[in-house]
């Protein structure tokens, strides 16, 4: 266990039969962090969330957390608290009593009471609120008393499970940010599950990036972006195109590699040892990637290829290139930065470039 973490899963598995849902999963999180943990359906994330606070048992391994091993504390008893997708709000309590809900077996005096609602109602920023009934709030409101009632109890650690999921696009946007700034405020350590990849890099300090029960990758959200260390992960956080290639030579801190469409071109050296004749795969993010109707000059690593469709999106505009050599489209990604630079028609020849940085080798699957 690390000596600065706060949380510690330490090589924890957990069966349902004979069914593997976490697999050997190790996880240090630090005091005050905001971790996110990220997978489609089925991965292990809400399994990983309901073992931290204690509605499932590891089958082996413990949980640690600020230094106490969990496997016999119950979850009452656990320094922790959870907010839940469906919001889970009394219909036939106001806004006060919702929110002083978990203060209801402290011995507190209704004076005190009412001060520490009215404190969480300051932080949620809806002062005021305590009269109005569940059934007068909108779903942002509603996720906001979630929040206060979890946080009311002061936890050492809050767990949210999909907590934006029902709300629209919009409202989830305005929401995650207003998330960042209430753990910011409060300063406790958030542990946090969500299958959304933009979700997950808006809000979080480190993302631990989950597949079949272990974690593929733990990382910032630069790092899993900007680095991803397998084709899994570099799918997943966001769009990338993948091009086979071999190794050519390993030239100081850049290596040159041979790729059907692309020719030969250079990425910067990846953190694994390469090889010359290694098979690789060439990963390129669409937004990295220039698209001009003639040729760049000077060294820029550059391909002609046939743009056969384009969609425009408002700020950005998506292109799709084919290239002689290769089975799909290269997708290119730019901001529509000037009136009608997204109209650029379709089949007809045009460049692709980009830089060695921009460029990250793989292992070859």
């Amino acid at each position: 266990m690390s000596s600065d973490a706060f949380i510690s899963i330490r090589n924890v598995d957990k069966f349902f039969g004979k069914f593997q849902a976490i697999d050997d999963v190790s996880i240090d999180i630090g005091h005050g962090e905001f971790f996110s943990l990220l997978g489609s359906s089925g991965c292990g994330k809400t399994t990983l969330l309901r073992m931290l606070a204690g509605f499932e048992s590891p089958s082996s391994g413990e949980i640690y957390i600020d230094g106490q091993p969990m496997s016999e504390v119950p979850p009452h008893m656990r320094p922790v608290n959870m907010v839940f997708q469906s919001y889970a709000i009394f219909p036939h309590l106001n806004v006060r009593d919702n929110i002083a809900y978990g203060l209801r077996k402290q011995k507190l005096s209704r004076a005190k009471r009412y001060e520490l609602v009215d404190e969480m109602l300051d932080l949620i920023a809806l002062p005021g609120y305590g009269e109005r009934k569940a059934n007068e709030l909108s779903g942002g409101q509603r996720q906001r008393i979630a929040l206060a009632r979890a946080l009311i109890l002061r936890p050492k650690v809050l767990l949210l499970d999909e907590p934006l999921g029902a709300l629209d696009k919009q409202l989830r946007e305005q929401m995650q940010l207003e998330l960042r700034a209430l753990q910011r405020t409060v300063g406790i350590t958030f542990v946090f599950v969500t299958h959304d990849q933009e979700e997950a890099l808006t809000l979080s300090d480190r993302i631990a990036v989950m597949s079949e029960g272990r974690v593929l990758q733990l990382d910032t959200p630069t790092g899993l972006y900007e680095r991803p260390r397998s084709r899994k992960v570099a799918s997943f956080i966001g769009t990338m195109n993948f091009f086979d290639a071999t190794v050519a030579a390993v030239e100081g801190d850049k290596v040159a590699v041979e790729a059907p469409g692309l020719g030969r071109i250079h990425a910067m050296k990846p953190e694994r040892a390469v090889s010359t004749g290694d098979r690789v795969q060439v990963a390129i993010r669409p937004e990295k990637i220039d698209l001009g109707e003639t040729r760049p000059n000077g060294g820029t690593q550059s391909v002609e290829g046939t743009l056969e469709n384009a969609a425009y999106l408002g700020e950005r505009s998506h292109f799709f290139v084919r290239l002689d050599g290769v089975e799909q489209p290269v997708a290119v990604s730019s901001q529509n930065r000037a009136h009608g630079s997204g109209a650029m028609g379709e089949a007809r020849s045009v460049w692709l470039s980009w830089d060695p940085e921009s460029v990250v080798l793989l292992a070859s699957d």
